[in-house]
């Protein structure tokens, strides 16, 4: 229950710096993840000292050393990927390492889709705000229609491409996420 608690204020931090300055901060994720791994090898050893079977670690939200390195490496290495090809920021990395670390590699990743899927729902909730829904469906109808005359996609003007750069805020997304995954509210 100490790491549930203390990611999601962690994630509370991140969220909120993240809306009001657009920046997740070093200060945030950097002892996030040094929390997370000695929580989890502290669970470890205390464990292994009492000769329990593992019960006890999942009962005090622990997952131990090993799937907290996992999840910190699988976690941090899927949004380096998505820093070099797409425009992800070195926060927002730096933020799923942490969750990974404090998850393990499975609900780290099933945290991480949720986060994705909520950023892509709130992405378009933001360019549908911005311009309206008439104004979406046209501009997507005509492009396809392009498409399908010309047999290829034409390439966006580059104030049509400004126009779909909405600021993206994953770490609110990451916030809601974990609690999806942390309480299966879902």
């Amino acid at each position: 229950m100490v790491s549930k608690a203390l990611l999601l204020g962690l994630l509370a931090v991140a969220a909120t710096t993240d809306v009001l300055r657009h920046r997740i901060y070093n200060w945030t994720t950097y002892p996030g993840i040094l929390a997370a791994l000695a929580i989890n090898a502290l669970g470890s050893v205390l464990v292994w000292t009492d000769q329990a079977d593992g019960a006890s670690l999942a009962r005090w939200g622990w997952i131990g050393l090993g799937p907290s390195l996992a999840g910190f490496l699988v976690c941090g290495f899927v949004l380096v990927v998505c820093y070099v090809l797409l425009r992800v920021g070195g926060g927002d990395v730096k933020l799923m390492a942490m969750l990974g670390a404090f998850l393990g590699p499975d609900q780290g990743v099933e945290t991480m889709l949720w986060t994705f899927v909520l950023g892509g729902c709130m992405g378009l909730i933001l360019l549908v705000w911005r311009f309206g829904p008439l104004r979406v469906i046209a501009s997507f109808g005509r492009h396809l229609l392009w498409a399908l005359r010309l047999g290829r996609f034409q390439p966006l003007t580059p104030a049509e491409r400004a126009a779909l750069q909405p600021p993206l805020f994953l770490a609110p997304c990451a916030l809601v996420a974990s609690a999806i995954v942390q309480f299966r509210l879902i």
